[in-house]
Order: C-alpha cells, then sequence, then structure tokens
C-alpha cells in the first residue's frame, strides 16, 4: 500500500518544461536521513547537483541536433508530420523533445530512468548535500557531480566524469574518455579506485589524506605532488611456471605501490592510454 501512494504522489508532482523536458520533483521517506541515488542510462549524461534541499529534483534535456556530449552524435528527431487536412486548425499537445522519465522512491532510495531509447536526453537530478550515488551511462553523454557528500559510484562507457567539490569515497570507470576529480575530503576508512582504458586520470585529494596507492598506466607517466613512498619491491617478477608446463614464464608487473602520510585505506589509480595525475588540494 506504501508503495501505490508513493507513486501516486510522484505522478502528481510531474511538471513539463518549457523546453519539453520532464521535471519531477521526489519526496523522500526520511529527509533527515541520507538519501541514496541510482540512475542508469542507456543514451544521455548524468549531472548532479548537492544542494540545501530536503527532496530530489529531475529534470530532463533532450540533446538538440550537433550538441558535443562527449560520444558519437546520435540520430536527429524525424521531422513533425506535414499538415493535413486532419489536423487544420489543431494545437499539437505531446511534447516532441521529451525522453520520458521513470521515477521511483522506497526509504530513500531512488531510481531514476529515461523512458526514450532512439535519442539520447541528460538527466539534471538536484539532491540533498548528503546523498550516496550510483550513476551509470553508456552512450551519448558525461558524468558530473558537484557538491555531494557521500559514496559516489559513476562508470561511463563513451564519456568523461567530473567530479568537483565531492566529499566520501569515489568508484569512478570510464573506459573512453578521462576522469577529472577534486575531492574536499575523504571517508578515512573506505577504499577508492579510478580506472580508465583511453584518457588521463586527475584527482586532486585533500593534503592529509592517508593511503595505500597502487598506481599502473601501460602507456603514459604517472606524476604526484604528495611525498609518495614507494615500496622497493613495486616491480616484482611473476612465478616461474617451468615445473607446470616445462616452459619458463616471467611476468614483471608495472603496479607501483606506495603510501601517503603513512599509509591508509587502498587507493587504485589505473590506465592503459593515458597519464595519471594524483594532486595535493592546496
Amino acid at each position: 500500500m506504501k508503495t501505490l501512494i508513493g507513486v501516486f504522489c510522484l505522478c502528481a508532482g510531474v511538471i513539463f518544461a518549457q523546453d519539453g523536458g520532464d521535471r519531477i520533483r521526489v519526496p523522500l521517506t526520511d529527509p533527515s536521513r541520507p538519501a541514496r541515488i541510482h540512475v542508469h542510462l542507456l543514451h544521455g549524461g548524468i549531472f548532479v547537483q548537492g544542494a540545501n534541499t530536503r527532496e530530489v529534483v529531475v529534470e530532463t534535456r533532450a540533446h538538440s541536433r550537433g550538441e558535443d556530449t562527449g560520444a558519437p552524435p546520435l540520430p536527429p528527431l524525424p521531422p513533425p508530420p506535414p499538415a493535413s487536412s486532419k489536423t487544420q486548425g489543431m494545437h499539437r499537445l505531446d511534447f516532441p523533445g521529451s525522453a520520458g522519465l521513470d521515477v521511483t522512491e522506497q526509504d530513500n532510495v531512488v531510481n531514476i530512468k529515461t523512458t526514450m531509447f532512439s535519442r539520447g536526453a541528460d538527466v539534471v537530478v538536484t539532491v540533498p548535500r548528503n546523498s550516496s550515488l550510483d550513476l551509470k551511462s553508456v552512450n551519448g553523454g558525461n558524468i558530473s557531480v558537484e557538491q555531494v557528500d557521500g559514496e559516489i559510484d559513476a562508470d561511463v562507457l563513451n564519456g568523461k566524469i567530473t567530479l568537483k567539490n565531492v566529499s566520501g569515497s569515489v568508484v569512478a570507470h570510464a573506459l573512453n574518455g578521462p576522469i577529472l576529480v577534486t575531492l574536499d575530503r575523504v571517508d578515512p576508512t573506505k577504499p577508492m579506485s579510478f580506472s580508465t582504458l583511453n584518457g588521463d586520470i586527475d584527482v586532486t585529494l585533500p593534503d592529509n589524506v592517508r593511503a595505500n596507492v597502487r598506481m599502473k598506466t601501460d602507456n603514459g607517466a604517472i606524476y604526484s605532488d604528495f611525498d609518495v613512498k614507494l615500496d622497493s619491491g613495486a616491480t616484482t617478477p611473476a612465478v616461474d611456471s617451468r615445473r607446470e608446463r616445462g616452459t619458463y614464464h616471467v611476468r614483471v608487473d608495472k603496479t607501483l605501490h606506495g603510501t601517503i602520510n603513512g599509509g591508509g585505506p587502498e587507493y587504485q589509480f589505473t590506465s592503459f592510454n593515458g597519464q595519471i595525475f594524483i594532486r595535493k588540494k592546496k
């Protein structure tokens, strides 16, 4: 019964934006507790802004033709049907730019999806600052987050990840794009991970952060203005498998191991084609 009531209230909160997009105000079950936001898109970017609010506001913005979203352009919308005697003197009531939204909330967990799959649309979400995020986009957009304090998990296939002035912990993966992260504060108990196949990783951490770091790039270099204490056995030959298979096999792992400010949770930085920058927040 609670779920049915929640869905009814949610539908009543739908507002159509002037550009044909959709806008929904989502009340939380208990605004005094942190929220958890899940946004999973097939086509489109995700933009999350933390604010002093007790609800979640979700808005869609359809991609315009030729817009740079960090991925190959998607096909334009089909042209409107020509006027005919059937439509003469009538006004069109639907919104051709609307991406459609599917939003549910239960016990402070908000799940957000779009219902348009043929053309991309960005999802813009305003959340309470104390929120955790699970963000995934496959194509047609980037992931951007600002002013959020919580656990952030961001995964994009074709696009970049930008996290500015966030706090807590981060797991960020971009297959084809760079990762740019600025952390104001970190959770001293949580590990973090930053990985990309094609792109740079640029992460700024508080100057007092304590971490064990694992860093690897196959086609790039690693830079830091922290005093990183590298382990003497950072690159170690692999096992000799002569006894098992009759051949001698040695593999050298290029992963660097070290500590920052004496060590702490493990932070992983991995890129195949890109540079890695670990910066100290000024």
